[in-house]
């Protein structure tokens, strides 16, 4: 299990690993890829932002040391490839990237704390957690990155992140500032899911794919 990481957070570590897993499994399904592509899309979804985290600060890459892990991305292919056709595969892969984007958002943050990294850098690894595996699966499966759509996305995890990394700081326990951090995250990315919230361009700008 991870190091630095309370028994709960571990468990919505693997939650997070596995719904982000089941988005980049649905993306291949969208360009209807093989098994062996659809888990390659998986894993790398699934572990990528938590990579780039681990290296940036220090720490041991979490499923080289834990390999476990890797069950959780591997499980959420084999999941699409028998249950994901049908209509509502788009919905779904949305709704599985918010879940993925605010519990990642919660455990980078989370880890980054433990392993002393700064408050505002602790915010800033969150958010790179919960984002990155969703940019290599873009890249991946050649679809337009969210990244680059004025939804608002990077938005939720930051101030998911920051919720959870303000009330760990004031003393809160880490579970209930977890839990109340992954909400505020949710909320804010299920009302630019349902409601199309954005935040206002740059002016003048000619065209509206750009980043939150």
């Amino acid at each position: 299990m991870e190091e630095g990481l309370g028994a709960a957070l571990v468990w919505l570590d693997y939650a997070a690993v596995f719904v982000f897993g089941a988005s980049g499994a649905l993306a291949a399904a969208r360009r209807k890829h093989d098994i062996v592509t659809f888990t390659f899309f998986a894993a790398v979804t699934g572990v990528g932002g938590g990579t780039l985290r681990d290296l940036l600060i220090d720490a041991p890459v979490f499923w080289v040391i834990a390999p476990e892990y890797l069950i959780a991305p591997l499980a959420a292919a084999l999941a699409v490839w028998l249950f994901g056709a049908g209509k509502a595969r788009l919905i779904i892969l949305t709704w599985l990237d918010a879940l993925g984007l605010c519990a990642y958002a919660v455990i980078g943050a989370a880890k980054a704390l433990a392993f002393g990294v700064p408050a505002g850098a602790a915010v800033v690894m969150g958010v790179l957690t919960a984002t990155f595996g969703g940019v290599l699966r873009d890249v991946l499966a050649e679809e337009p990155s969210v990244l680059l759509k004025r939804e608002i996305y990077v938005s939720a995890a930051l101030v998911g992140a920051g919720v959870f990394v303000v009330l760990n700081v004031a003393g809160v326990p880490q579970m209930p500032a977890a839990l109340a951090g992954f909400a505020v995250g949710l909320a804010i990315r299920a009302g630019a899911i349902l409601f199309r919230w954005s935040l206002p361009g740059f002016p003048g700008r000619t065209t509206t794919d750009e980043a939150d």
